[in-house]
């Protein structure tokens, strides 16, 4: 299916106007937005994904509307918190007064709070981040304030008895704390908590890979097994460990990171992609959470951490096996869908300023564009951020910014 694109009336110069000079957009409709970058997607295309944009969070809303339960879920992952960050997205990239929809949802999102995980993704973690960020830029200083100390009352969480992934675990946690930092600066997220937390997750990834016996410096189980993936796995946790510039992780780049990063690397299959968890040779899963799509984010932050063509020989594979097999019929969504996997390919385009790779990333668009036409299943979460529409709203309006486009909730 993929390779009868290439006969697609879409030629790459057809999607791809590459800008040498910053020109500004009509503001036109509703959600049109100046894209004053040096690369820049063709007009067509631009006008069709504002257009679908607008199309789709028409239908989020009507849906937030008609079905209040959606709102009993308040996690960043499947819940209303992370359509509070879709929003807080469309505010940056727009410019648009529409943060005041993102402090709507938090607010409702905040009288949930369970006072439990410590997680961005799962648990209280994201749900006080995101308030904090909100808040601060609505010039509400003070109630930003409350909630990032609320968030580093939270550190007890991480000396419990819990998992060291991103989603569940103290990973997620310092994911929190290095959004508030990404956001509102080291004055309000000094190095203390967050060295603290990043300094544990190595130690305990030391422990335990020498108490398996495992080649890898690093390594950490999750439900018995131990998982690779972004989600759950080794490489999502040295994603973020790789952005951290944090004096615990930078005393350990050489001697316990990148020597599992290599480990990682080593693993790739002949295919160009991942196994889900070490033991596991079956080559199959081409999502986010596991596999390739995923693991290309961790090959991409270490080619530039250490400047070793290995890890983008790697990482061109990985966007091979994705461009053959990443079209999921799991929904449109991030965490197993084509514009989660979309990313893969904006990465390494950053990564090169390979136009192959941006011109993939407006194909995978393109199939999302005619959202709902496709036969796909439909998630038990279908406007969410990880499974549903608000995810693939997310990808679009950032694919009209090419240079700057990031997974959500993977990259500070």
């Amino acid at each position: 299916m993929i390779h009868s694109w290439k006969r697609d009336h879409f030629k790459i110069g057809f999607l791809i106007i590459l800008m040498r000079k910053k020109k500004k957009m009509s503001s036109g409709r509703r959600w049109k937005g100046d894209i004053s970058r040096h690369d820049k997607l063709n007009g067509v295309l631009t006008t069709r994904i504002n257009d679908v944009v607008e199309k789709l969070l028409k239908a989020l809303e009507d849906a937030l509307r008609s079905s209040p339960e959606i709102a009993e879920d308040t996690s960043v992952y499947t819940g209303i918190t992370g359509i509070s960050l879709l929003y807080l997205h469309l505010y940056e990239v727009y410019r648009r007064r529409i943060l005041e929809r993102a402090e709507e949802l938090i607010h409702q999102s905040l009288k949930k709070l369970r006072g439990r995980k410590s997680t961005f993704l799962l648990g209280d973690g994201g749900q006080l981040a995101i308030a904090a960020v909100v808040y601060d830029k609505l010039g509400q200083k003070k109630k930003s304030r409350e909630y990032v100390t609320r968030l580093k009352s939270m550190k007890e969480s991480i000396l419990e008895d819990i998992p060291n992934e991103l989603m569940n675990g103290r990973t997620g946690y310092l994911y929190a704390l290095m959004f508030i930092r990404s956001y509102l600066g080291v004055e309000e997220m000094s190095d203390d908590i967050p060295d603290e937390t990043a300094a544990l997750v190595l130690e305990l990834g030391r422990k335990f890979s020498a108490k398996k016996g495992i080649s890898s410096p690093l390594m950490y189980e999750w439900h018995s097994k131990l998982y690779l993936g972004a989600c759950h796995g080794l490489s999502g946790i040295l994603t973020l460990l790789l952005q951290c510039p944090l004096k615990s992780v930078q005393t350990h780049t050489k001697d316990l990171i990148q020597p599992s990063v290599d480990y990682v690397q080593s693993l790739q299959f002949p295919s160009g992609n991942y196994p889900s968890s070490i033991g596991n040779d079956v080559d199959r899963l081409v999502h986010w959470c596991h596999g390739a799509p995923g693991i290309i984010h961790m090959l991409i932050l270490a080619y530039k951490e250490f400047k070793e063509e290995k890890y983008l020989d790697s990482a061109r594979r990985c966007s091979d096996v994705i461009w053959k097999y990443g079209l999921l019929k799991k929904g449109y969504g991030l965490c197993h869908g084509p514009a989660g996997n979309a990313y893969a390919f904006l990465a390494l385009y950053q990564a090169t300023d390979d136009h192959k790779q941006l011109y993939r990333a407006c194909k995978f668009a393109e199939w999302c564009l005619d959202f709902g036409t496709h036969g796909c299943s439909v998630p038990s979460r279908p406007h969410s951020l990880f499974e549903g529409s608000a995810g693939t709203i997310y990808f679009l309006v950032d694919l009209l910014r090419p240079s700057k486009a990031k997974f959500p909730c993977l990259y500070i």
